[in-house]
Formats: structure tokens, sequence, C-alpha cells
């Protein structure tokens, strides 16, 4: 319809108004537009759909011939790759620990989608989805990865996601790193992203302009060391509870957590790096990776619940838990 002069200029405004509200974030406009309510707003909130990738025949590439003395890992032509251990992977037991782990998520009410499209001849990095983006209320960022050797993830999850009909709010560009292994929600209203080697300050003032008009702070902690992620110090456990290693984490980032309400655990230092690097299925009720015990049992008096699992052969390529999942719907906190 032709808009000729201010008569029919006041006919289409008063049918087809312009509408602001409610946001595209808004259930009313998820249910509306995305057929769902997709992302997240907590880490905590129960797991309704996450994101996985099952190892496959992109393991094979992982061979001794291909062992670095220097890096004391075996390395992919061009640093392509890398398998943190002094054998190549056995790829029938990550399958097993990982069936085990999908398995118990179904068994918990979670869709587990696999990821597809990934390249066999440098792909052995693509079962750590979580790096590749970020889930928040009402869609994806997609992330920007740090290494060269992992550049291509972003594409292969772009069309994946894109497939079941997920937002993508954005794509992280320009000279932005940001990776999902350094993102965790505290509450609702504020997320802590780790500034390390692998998530640079312009990432992160990208992902401050998709959250800051939702309402949500970020919190920009700086990870001591070399310490890549900020999911091997702190992660939430309940809605009011975090697990963390104090030895890993600033001191304002810890006094922070105590002024908005959250009561914090800390890991036992007989326990290794993966203790924070678990998988939350609802408030209160986590995975854990087997060899977690004393931390386990920290959390067991704080009334958390919890499933261990073994996860060795699959962490000998640098993740576990968490690192394995991408979250991509969480029932609202």
């Amino acid at each position: 319809m032709g808009i000729k002069n201010a008569e029919d200029y006041h006919r289409v405004l008063k049918y087809f108004p312009p509408m602001e509200e409610p946001s595209f974030e808004s259930p009313e406009m998820m249910d509306l537009v995305w057929g769902k309510r997709w992302g997240c707003n907590s880490e905590v909130g129960t797991l309704k759909t996450v994101l996985m990738r099952r190892p496959g025949n992109e393991m094979n590439v992982i061979t001794m011939d291909k062992w670095d003395d220097e890096i004391g890992a075996i390395m992919g032509e061009n640093h392509s790759w890398y398998w943190r251990c002094d054998r190549q992977p056995i790829l029938e037991r990550m399958q097993e620990q990982h069936d085990n782990f999908t398995r118990i998520l179904r068994e918990n009410g979670v869709e587990v989608v696999y990821l597809e499209g990934v390249p066999e001849d440098h792909g052995t990095q693509y079962v750590n989805t979580r790096d590749m983006g970020i889930a928040v209320p009402g869609g994806l960022i997609i992330s920007r990865m740090g290494p060269k050797m992992r550049r291509g993830e972003e594409c292969v999850l772009t069309k994946n996601v894109a497939a079941l009909g997920m937002p993508i709010l954005r794509t992280i560009n320009g000279t932005g790193t940001l990776e999902g292994g350094n993102f965790a929600f505290i509450d609702p209203k504020h997320v802590a992203i780790g500034h390390s080697q692998r998530t640079n300050s312009e990432g992160i003032r990208q992902v401050k302009e998709i959250l800051e008009p939702m309402g949500i702070a970020v919190i920009t902690v700086p990870m001591t060391g070399y310490a890549l992620h900020i999911d091997g110090a702190f992660t939430m456990v309940d809605v009011d509870k975090a697990l963390v290693n104090i030895t890993k984490l600033p001191y304002f980032f810890l006094e922070k957590l105590k002024e908005l309400g959250i009561e914090t655990i800390d890991v036992h230092p007989e326990d290794d790096w993966f203790s924070c690097n678990c998988l939350q299925l609802k408030p209160g009720k986590i995975m854990m990776c087997t060899g977690t015990d004393r931390t386990a049992e920290r959390l067991y008096k704080r009334g958390i619940d919890i499933i261990q699992i073994p996860y060795d052969e699959i962490m000998n390529g640098g993740g576990a838990l968490h690192c394995t999942t991408l979250p991509l719907e969480r029932e609202y906190i």
C-alpha cells in the first residue's frame, strides 16, 4: 500500500504502528518470532538444550609420529591442533565416555544436539563446543577464537545454530577475541568475563554492547598468570552458591560475589583443575568429573547434588565437562 498523502500515512500508522516494546528477548516475542525462548540468563537454570560434538574420525589424525618434544604434546601440522598426552587417543574410550555423559543428560530431560560439519583434517578441538559461543537472553553471541588453530569453528557453529532457528545476536568481529569458557553468569543481572590471552578488551567491549541494553552488568576479571578461561576458577552451582578457586581469582571479584549475596565454596587444594569445570543441570544439581571427590564432599555439605562421571580420555584434549557443552536453552531464573 503506497503512501500518497498525510491521510494515507495516518491510516498506515493506525493499523501498522512501529513496536519497540515488548523487547526482542521478551518471552512474548521469542515465542512469536523464534518459536521458543532461546538463550540463558543464568548458569544454573534447568538445562533444556545443549550443543555437543561426539568425538569422531577427526581424532584419527592424532598419531605419535607427530609428537613435539618442545611442547610435550602431539602437535598438528602448522600448529593446527594439539593433544596433551604422551600417547594417541583411544577413540572408542572417548566415545564411550561422551555417550555416557549424553545419556545422563537425556535422562535429566536435556535435548542434546550434535554439532555437524566438522572437518576431519583439523577438527580435534571441536569437541570443546563451549568456547564457540555464549548463550544470553534471546540468543547466541558467536565467539572469535583466540588462536589461529581454532579459527573456523565460528563458521561451523553459525551454520548449526542457524539450522536450529536460534537467533544470533552478534558475531565478535574486528580485532576482538572472545571464547565461551571465559564467560559466566553470576545472576540474571551480572556476568563475569575472564580477560586473558584468549579474550581481549575489544571482545569484552562487544559483549557489553549486547548485554548492557538488557540491564546486565559485565564484570571484567583479569585471569592470573597464563590461565586461559574463567571456567577453571569460577562457576555457579546454585542461584546463590559458587564454586571458586581463590588462588586464581582477584580479590575484588571475590568481594563482589559477597556483595551480590553469593556464598563461595572453595575447590579443595589437592583436587585438579577440572573441579570447577562442571556442568549445571538445574539449581543445586551439577555434573563433575571423577577425581574431584574432596571438592564434591564440600559441595555435598552445602546441599549440592552431584553426579560424577569418568571423562579422562576426553580431558587429554584439554577440556572437561563444561568445555564440551554449549547450553543453548535454559529455563530462565
